[in-house]
């Protein structure tokens, strides 16, 4: 098969993984002598970095084949698709083609199970390896590593990437039982402390005084949950992302709503779920870590699922109406990030801003808050809302999307009078 072709299918087969992450990227250039490749610059942007610099990646599969029969997965052993297979010369030759072009800065590389995991995982890092110690490439690289290898190898991908990530996929093992058989929840929790208990050592040995700087190890660590493949709640996935994070320090717990793939497995749903789920998650995930939100806030027993509506914080502080207003003037820090419409950096700007004047409406207006949701929840120096709009039963439909019209299909049977009538009465 031609290299092209090659590239056309495996490159397709990647687009399915969202967790192609650069943030935390360390600097790495060429100036100061031998090597091909940078990570800072511009180029075609997929992802960016905590100071707001755009990685251009490279997002290809090694193989499609696979040995696992993931019923949620386009690549798995079941499935019919064209299958193909590059050689770790052909990923590197493809690498340093684009990057010399100016198409990219890095490289995304994950692969099916062929053989066996640790099979795949040498040949991923050998991709890695032929880069970074053979073409001496300073580019991004990012490595999708597989739970079931073993420890040292995917140390040693560490030791090489900047990134490395195991998807875990589902937050439940029963539904990792259900839909993928040959996958443990456990096994890859086990790989993700074997990582975070790397980078610890690393950071660990460089802040030591005098001490040599210690081998080069991944930055961090990435995964990816799917939404909407099993009946999981909202409130079971936020607990899980919440556990990844306090306990192996992940950097981005990535949200993948489910697609439909051809000729589906019966176990998997008709449809996809709503999009806005996903976003609502992400907004979700972003004020676990840094609105000081618990999971318990955000979803409640009665309500395991977030409100597609309103956006998870708007949704708790209607929930929540007696721990409101808020003084802009006078409120902690903590109160003030749950205010609707206060992002973290306007807080900081607010608390700041406090100590040398009283806040009033047209301070906060000359620092772009939204206004129009901010209003009925705070207190300012001239402004004082109305108690009596928090507590009326329509406060919360002045927050909702304006309806939209519905598109009117001319070649549909037209609803005569009668059909009406039965509408209205609800006689469906």
């Amino acid at each position: 098969m031609e290299l092209q072709r090659k590239l056309e299918i495996l490159a397709d087969a990647a687009k399915y993984d969202a967790s192609c992450a650069s943030s935390g990227a360390a600097r790495k250039d060429s100036r100061g002598g031998k090597g091909v490749g940078s990570t800072g610059g511009a180029g075609i942007c997929h992802s960016y970095a905590p100071d707001g610099r755009c990685i251009s990646l490279l997002k290809l599969l090694l193989t499609n084949s696979c040995l696992y029969d993931c019923h949620y997965c386009i690549n798995r052993r079941s499935s019919n698709v064209q299958r193909a297979r590059f050689t770790p010369d052909e990923v590197v030759k493809l690498t340093l083609d684009f990057y010399k072009r100016n198409c990219i800065e890095g490289l995304f590389l994950s692969s099916g199970i062929i053989q066996s995991a640790d099979d795949t995982m040498e040949l991923l890092v050998s991709v890695a390896r032929k880069l970074r110690e053979e073409h001496h490439f300073r580019g991004y690289i990012h490595l999708k590593s597989i739970p079931e290898a073993s420890p040292a190898l995917i140390g040693l991908a560490g030791s090489l990437a900047d990134r490395i990530s195991l998807n875990i996929e589902l937050p439940t093992q029963a539904g990792l039982d259900s839909l993928a058989p040959e996958k443990s929840l456990a096994r890859t929790q086990r790989a993700m402390a074997h990582i975070r208990d790397r980078i610890d050592e690393r950071l660990a040995e460089k802040r030591k005084p005098d001490a040599p700087q210690p081998p080069p190890f991944a930055t961090g660590q990435s995964t990816q949950m799917l939404v909407g493949a099993d009946a999981s709640t909202d409130a079971t996935i936020l607990q899980r992302a919440d556990l990844l994070y306090r306990s192996y320090r992940l950097r981005r717990v990535y949200y993948s709503g489910f697609s439909p793939i051809p000729q589906p497995s019966k176990l998997l749903p008709i449809n996809a779920p709503p999009l806005v789920r996903e976003h609502r998650l992400y907004q979700a995930d972003w004020l676990l870590r840094f609105y000081e939100f618990k999971v318990g806030e955000l979803t409640t027993a009665d309500e395991p699922n977030l409100d597609l509506a309103l956006d998870p914080k708007l949704a708790w502080a209607l929930r929540n109406r007696a721990r409101f207003p808020a003084d802009v003037n006078r409120a902690p820090r903590e109160i003030l990030l749950r205010v609707p419409g206060l992002g973290v950096r306007n807080v900081d700007r607010i608390i700041a801003a406090r100590r040398h004047t009283r806040l009033r409406l047209a301070d906060l207006l000359r620092l772009r808050i939204a206004m129009n949701k901010v209003l009925p929840f705070i207190i300012a120096a001239d402004h004082v809302p109305t108690r009596s709009g928090l507590d009326t039963d329509d406060f919360r439909a002045r927050f909702l999307p304006p309806p939209v019209q519905m598109a009117l299909d001319f070649d549909a049977p037209q609803a005569t009078p009668a059909d009406l009538v039965s509408v209205r009465s609800g006689e469906f």
